[in-house]
C-alpha cells in the first residue's frame, strides 16, 4: 500500500488537505512555488517540505503518487508538463483543483502515453475541510483510484463515506462541475429569500433570527443555511462587504454543458448571469435600458456619480 503522496499547490486547500492526510498518519511530500505557502507547512508533522518539484519526485518512495491543487489552465498544464520529464512509468497524477472535464480525460491519454495514471478528482469543503473532511468525486481507472485510496480516506468525513469513484477519466471533475452549478442555484435562493426578507420593513423581520429557526426542522435547512445564519449573527447588515460575487470557472462549464446537451438549467444558469451582473458586466446594458426608456417615454435617467 502507498503511504506516502506528493502534494503540489500548497494554498488554502491544498496545505489543509497536506494537513489532513498527515494527521491520518500517512506521510506527505509537499511543494509550492511560493515559499510562504511552504513555510506555513514547515512545522506539522508528517508533512515534508522541499524547494523543487524535482525534489518532491526524488523524496516519494516508488510507484509515486502526486496531487495537483493548482489553478485550471496554465499552471496545471505547465506542472503536468514538467512532471511529465520527472515521473516514471507506473506513477499516479491525481488533479484535485477545479479543472474542465474534457481537458481531464486529454490528460489521462497524454499521460498514458508515458506509462502515468491520472486520477481526476473534484473536491468539495472549503476551508472547513481540514475540520470536517473533504467530499470527493474521482474519475479513472479502477487500478489507479485504487492507488490513490488511503488518501481519499483519509481525506474524506469518514473512510467509509464522502468519497466516490464515479467512472472512467473526466467522470471525477464532470460530477463536481455538476455540483458546482447546483451549488450556485442553492446559493442564490437564500440570498434572494434574505433580500426580501431585509426589504420589508414595516414588518421590522429579524434575518439573523430567521435564519437560526429555519435551521432546525424546516426542509430548507442545510450546511449553506448554517454559514448564513452565522455571519448575519455577527452582521445582519453587511455593508462592509462589496456586492460583488466571482466566479470559479465551474458554472460556466455547466452552463456550456447544458447547451451542448440540451438539458435546461435555467436556475444554475441564471445563478451564473447574476454573478456576472455583480460583477459590473450589465452595466453597460443597463444604461442602453435606461435610455431606452427615456427614448421613448420621457423617462428620467440616474446619472452616476462620475456625472456620466
Amino acid at each position: 500500500m502507498v503511504d506516502s503522496i506528493g502534494m503540489v499547490g500548497l494554498g488554502r486547500m491544498g496545505g489543509n488537505m497536506s494537513r489532513r492526510i498527515a494527521r491520518a498518519g500517512l506521510g506527505v511530500v509537499a511543494w509550492d512555488r511560493a515559499a510562504g505557502a511552504r513555510m506555513g507547512l514547515a512545522g506539522e508533522s508528517g508533512v515534508t517540505t522541499v524547494e523543487t518539484l524535482a525534489a518532491l519526485v526524488q523524496a516519494l518512495p516508488a510507484p509515486r503518487v502526486v496531487w495537483l491543487m493548482l489553478p485550471a489552465g496554465r499552471p496545471t498544464e505547465e506542472t503536468l508538463t514538467e512532471l511529465r520529464g520527472l515521473l516514471a512509468a507506473g506513477d499516479v497524477v491525481v488533479d484535485g483543483a477545479n479543472a474542465w472535464f474534457k481537458d481531464s480525460m486529454r490528460r489521462a491519454r497524454e499521460l498514458a502515453g508515458d506509462g502515468l495514471r491520472f486520477v481526476d478528482a473534484g473536491v468539495s469543503g472549503g476551508v472547513w475541510g481540514l475540520v470536517n473532511g473533504y467530499g470527493l468525486m474521482v474519475g479513472g481507472e479502477a487500478e489507479s483510484v485504487g492507488r490513490v485510496e488511503p488518501f481519499l480516506r483519509a481525506l474524506a468525513p469518514a473512510p467509509d463515506r464522502g468519497w466516490l469513484h464515479c467512472g472512467p477519466s473526466g467522470a471525477g471533475h464532470y460530477t463536481k462541475m455538476v455540483h458546482n452549478g447546483i451549488e450556485y442555484g442553492l446559493m442564490q435562493a437564500y440570498a434572494e429569500g434574505f433580500a426580501l426578507l431585509r426589504a420589508r420593513e414595516d414588518l421590522d423581520l429579524d434575518v439573523a433570527k430567521i435564519a437560526e429557526a429555519w435551521r432546525h426542522g424546516t426542509v430548507i435547512r442545510s450546511w449553506l443555511l448554517d454559514l448564513t445564519a452565522e455571519f448575519l449573527a455577527e452582521d445582519s447588515e453587511l455593508e462592509s462587504i462589496a456586492p460583488i460575487v466571482a466566479d470559479s470557472g465551474e458554472g460556466r462549464w455547466t452552463a456550456i454543458e447544458s447547451i451542448e446537451l440540451g438539458v435546461p438549467t435555467p436556475v444554475m444558469t441564471l445563478a451564473l448571469m447574476q454573478r456576472f451582473s455583480s460583477q459590473g458586466r450589465g452595466e453597460y446594458a443597463d444604461r442602453i435600458l435606461a435610455r431606452l426608456r427615456q427614448s421613448f417615454g420621457g423617462h428620467a435617467v440616474t446619472r452616476d456619480n462620475k456625472g456620466r
